[in-house]
Protein backbone atom coordinates (compact mmCIF):
# COMPACT_ATOMS: atom_id res chain seq x y z
CA UNK A 1 0.00 0.00 0.00
CA UNK A 2 1.22 3.25 -0.48
CA UNK A 3 0.47 6.74 1.00
CA UNK A 4 -0.07 9.59 -1.24
CA UNK A 5 0.18 12.83 0.64
CA UNK A 6 -0.72 16.18 -0.34
CA UNK A 7 0.43 19.56 1.48
CA UNK A 8 -1.27 22.47 1.84
CA UNK A 9 -3.83 24.50 4.52
CA UNK A 10 -6.96 23.68 4.64
CA UNK A 11 -9.92 26.31 4.04
CA UNK A 12 -11.25 28.48 1.18
CA UNK A 13 -9.02 31.32 2.15
CA UNK A 14 -6.00 29.14 1.19
CA UNK A 15 -7.66 26.78 -1.64
CA UNK A 16 -6.01 29.28 -4.89
CA UNK A 17 -2.25 29.51 -2.98
CA UNK A 18 0.42 28.20 -4.45
CA UNK A 19 1.21 26.83 -1.12
CA UNK A 20 -1.59 24.44 -2.14
CA UNK A 21 -0.30 23.31 -4.78
CA UNK A 22 0.02 19.29 -3.33
CA UNK A 23 -3.71 19.21 -2.40
CA UNK A 24 -4.14 20.11 -6.01
CA UNK A 25 -2.20 17.60 -7.63
CA UNK A 26 -3.87 14.52 -5.32
CA UNK A 27 -7.21 16.15 -5.51
CA UNK A 28 -6.63 15.54 -9.20
CA UNK A 29 -5.18 12.38 -8.34
CA UNK A 30 -8.36 11.14 -6.51
CA UNK A 31 -10.42 12.37 -9.22
CA UNK A 32 -8.63 10.97 -12.50
CA UNK A 33 -8.16 7.52 -10.83
CA UNK A 34 -11.58 7.46 -9.57
CA UNK A 35 -11.21 6.77 -5.70
CA UNK A 36 -13.35 6.86 -2.79
CA UNK A 37 -14.94 9.90 -2.17
CA UNK A 38 -13.08 11.95 0.89
CA UNK A 39 -13.44 11.36 4.74
CA UNK A 40 -12.15 13.33 7.27
CA UNK A 41 -9.61 10.60 9.43
CA UNK A 42 -6.14 11.04 10.56
CA UNK A 43 -6.13 14.57 11.45
CA UNK A 44 -7.18 15.16 7.95
CA UNK A 45 -9.08 13.82 4.95
CA UNK A 46 -8.41 10.70 2.58
CA UNK A 47 -9.50 8.65 0.35
CA UNK A 48 -9.08 4.86 -0.77
CA UNK A 49 -8.41 3.44 -4.45
CA UNK A 50 -5.78 1.88 -6.18
CA UNK A 51 -2.98 3.03 -8.81
CA UNK A 52 -2.95 0.46 -11.52
CA UNK A 53 -2.52 -2.68 -9.32
CA UNK A 54 -1.21 -1.15 -6.31
CA UNK A 55 -3.58 0.24 -3.41
CA UNK A 56 -3.15 3.54 -1.96
CA UNK A 57 -4.37 6.03 0.36
CA UNK A 58 -4.69 10.06 -0.79
CA UNK A 59 -4.34 12.37 2.66
CA UNK A 60 -4.61 15.62 2.68
CA UNK A 61 -3.77 16.64 6.15
CA UNK A 62 -5.57 19.57 8.30
CA UNK A 63 -3.32 20.48 10.71
CA UNK A 64 -1.82 23.38 8.66
CA UNK A 65 1.32 22.94 7.19
CA UNK A 66 3.81 23.23 9.89
CA UNK A 67 1.88 20.50 11.72
CA UNK A 68 1.34 17.67 8.73
CA UNK A 69 3.88 14.94 10.30
CA UNK A 70 1.04 14.31 12.73
CA UNK A 71 -1.31 13.07 10.13
CA UNK A 72 1.24 11.71 7.78
CA UNK A 73 2.76 9.73 10.85
CA UNK A 74 -0.93 8.90 12.28
CA UNK A 75 -2.29 7.49 8.83
CA UNK A 76 1.12 5.43 8.38
CA UNK A 77 1.46 3.85 11.42
CA UNK A 78 -2.27 2.79 11.15
CA UNK A 79 -2.00 1.23 7.81
CA UNK A 80 2.02 -0.04 8.79
CA UNK A 81 3.31 2.09 5.70
CA UNK A 82 7.26 2.46 5.54
CA UNK A 83 8.74 5.85 4.99
CA UNK A 84 9.51 4.64 1.59
CA UNK A 85 5.89 3.90 0.48
CA UNK A 86 4.86 7.48 1.15
CA UNK A 87 4.83 9.91 -1.32
CA UNK A 88 4.80 13.56 -0.75
CA UNK A 89 3.49 16.66 -3.20
CA UNK A 90 4.61 20.14 -2.41
CA UNK A 91 5.37 23.07 -3.54
CA UNK A 92 9.12 23.89 -4.26
CA UNK A 93 10.36 27.34 -4.71
CA UNK A 94 13.94 26.21 -5.43
CA UNK A 95 12.02 24.79 -9.19
CA UNK A 96 10.72 26.93 -11.84
CA UNK A 97 7.02 27.18 -12.54
CA UNK A 98 5.46 24.04 -14.60
CA UNK A 99 8.86 22.11 -13.25
CA UNK A 100 8.78 18.62 -11.24
CA UNK A 101 11.01 16.75 -9.82
CA UNK A 102 11.30 13.59 -7.68
CA UNK A 103 13.36 13.08 -4.90
CA UNK A 104 13.85 10.08 -2.11
CA UNK A 105 14.87 11.81 1.14
CA UNK A 106 17.04 14.68 1.90
CA UNK A 107 17.05 17.71 3.67
CA UNK A 108 13.88 20.09 3.63
CA UNK A 109 15.10 23.45 2.51
CA UNK A 110 12.87 25.19 5.12
CA UNK A 111 9.78 23.96 3.95
CA UNK A 112 7.97 23.84 6.65
CA UNK A 113 5.46 20.73 6.06
CA UNK A 114 8.64 18.66 5.05
CA UNK A 115 10.61 19.74 7.84
CA UNK A 116 7.42 18.19 9.85
CA UNK A 117 7.14 15.20 8.52
CA UNK A 118 10.73 14.34 8.49
CA UNK A 119 10.64 14.88 12.63
CA UNK A 120 7.97 12.45 12.75
CA UNK A 121 8.54 10.02 9.86
CA UNK A 122 12.58 10.29 9.49
CA UNK A 123 13.45 11.47 5.85
CA UNK A 124 13.32 8.95 3.70
CA UNK A 125 10.35 9.23 1.79
CA UNK A 126 9.95 10.16 -1.76
CA UNK A 127 9.15 13.91 -2.62
CA UNK A 128 7.42 15.25 -5.85
CA UNK A 129 8.73 18.59 -5.55
CA UNK A 130 6.55 20.97 -7.67
CA UNK A 131 7.88 23.91 -9.13
CA UNK A 132 6.54 27.30 -8.15
CA UNK A 133 9.24 29.54 -8.83
CA UNK A 134 10.99 32.42 -6.58
CA UNK A 135 9.69 36.06 -6.21
CA UNK A 136 13.50 36.99 -6.39
CA UNK A 137 13.23 38.50 -2.90
CA UNK A 138 14.08 36.60 0.32
CA UNK A 139 11.45 38.80 1.82
CA UNK A 140 8.61 38.16 -0.27
CA UNK A 141 8.43 34.89 0.07
CA UNK A 142 6.15 34.51 2.62
CA UNK A 143 3.43 36.20 0.58
CA UNK A 144 4.46 34.74 -2.89
CA UNK A 145 3.31 31.59 -1.27
CA UNK A 146 0.27 31.91 0.72
CA UNK A 147 -0.92 34.31 -3.15
CA UNK A 148 -3.06 32.63 -5.38
CA UNK A 149 -1.63 31.28 -8.73
CA UNK A 150 -2.51 34.10 -11.43
CA UNK A 151 -4.83 34.06 -13.90
CA UNK A 152 -2.10 33.70 -16.64
CA UNK A 153 -0.59 30.70 -14.79
CA UNK A 154 -3.95 28.44 -14.31
CA UNK A 155 -2.87 26.60 -18.38
CA UNK A 156 0.16 24.76 -17.28
CA UNK A 157 -1.19 24.25 -13.60
CA UNK A 158 -3.77 22.31 -15.07
CA UNK A 159 -1.56 20.72 -16.98
CA UNK A 160 1.20 20.12 -14.27
CA UNK A 161 -1.81 18.49 -11.82
CA UNK A 162 -3.23 16.30 -14.72
CA UNK A 163 0.24 15.13 -15.91
CA UNK A 164 1.21 14.33 -12.47
CA UNK A 165 -1.92 12.51 -12.09
CA UNK A 166 -2.28 10.58 -15.14
CA UNK A 167 1.89 9.14 -15.10
CA UNK A 168 1.89 8.53 -10.99
CA UNK A 169 1.70 4.50 -12.17
CA UNK A 170 5.44 4.86 -13.75
CA UNK A 171 6.76 6.17 -10.27
CA UNK A 172 4.89 4.09 -8.27
CA UNK A 173 6.39 0.89 -10.36
CA UNK A 174 9.98 2.83 -9.75
CA UNK A 175 10.48 4.52 -13.06
CA UNK A 176 10.91 7.97 -11.58
CA UNK A 177 13.54 9.25 -14.58
CA UNK A 178 10.63 8.10 -16.77
CA UNK A 179 7.65 9.85 -14.97
CA UNK A 180 9.42 13.29 -14.84
CA UNK A 181 10.20 12.84 -18.61
CA UNK A 182 6.47 12.45 -19.32
CA UNK A 183 5.24 14.97 -16.65
CA UNK A 184 7.70 17.44 -18.44
CA UNK A 185 6.53 16.46 -22.04
CA UNK A 186 2.88 16.54 -21.07
CA UNK A 187 3.10 20.28 -19.61
CA UNK A 188 3.30 23.67 -21.97
CA UNK A 189 5.54 25.98 -20.90
CA UNK A 190 4.44 29.32 -18.43
CA UNK A 191 3.36 32.51 -19.90
CA UNK A 192 5.54 34.79 -18.65
CA UNK A 193 3.72 36.77 -15.85
CA UNK A 194 3.30 40.58 -16.66
CA UNK A 195 4.69 43.06 -13.98
CA UNK A 196 2.15 44.84 -12.19
CA UNK A 197 1.19 48.53 -13.85
CA UNK A 198 2.37 51.53 -11.67
CA UNK A 199 -0.09 53.50 -10.56
CA UNK A 200 -1.07 56.63 -12.14
CA UNK A 201 -0.16 59.82 -11.00
CA UNK A 202 -3.09 62.66 -10.83
CA UNK A 203 -3.62 65.44 -13.18
CA UNK A 204 -0.87 67.71 -10.71
CA UNK A 205 1.39 65.28 -10.69
CA UNK A 206 1.20 64.19 -7.51
CA UNK A 207 0.74 60.05 -6.45
CA UNK A 208 -2.78 58.80 -6.13
CA UNK A 209 -4.52 59.35 -2.70
CA UNK A 210 -3.36 56.51 -0.51
CA UNK A 211 -0.37 55.64 -2.40
CA UNK A 212 2.65 54.30 -0.93
CA UNK A 213 6.22 54.86 -1.64
CA UNK A 214 6.83 50.69 -0.77
CA UNK A 215 5.40 47.70 0.12
CA UNK A 216 2.55 47.24 2.88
Amino acid sequence: MWLLVGLGNPGPEYAGNRHNIGFMAVDEIVRRHGFSPWRRKFQGEISEGRIGPERAIALKPLTYMNESGRSVAEAARFHKIEPGRIVVFHDELDLAPSKMRVKTGGGHAGHNGLRDITRHMGADFVRVRLGIGHPGDKARVHGWVLGDFAKAEQDWLRDLTDAVAVHLPLLLAGRESDYMSKVAGAVRPPKPLKPAKPAKPDAAGAPPAGATGGEE
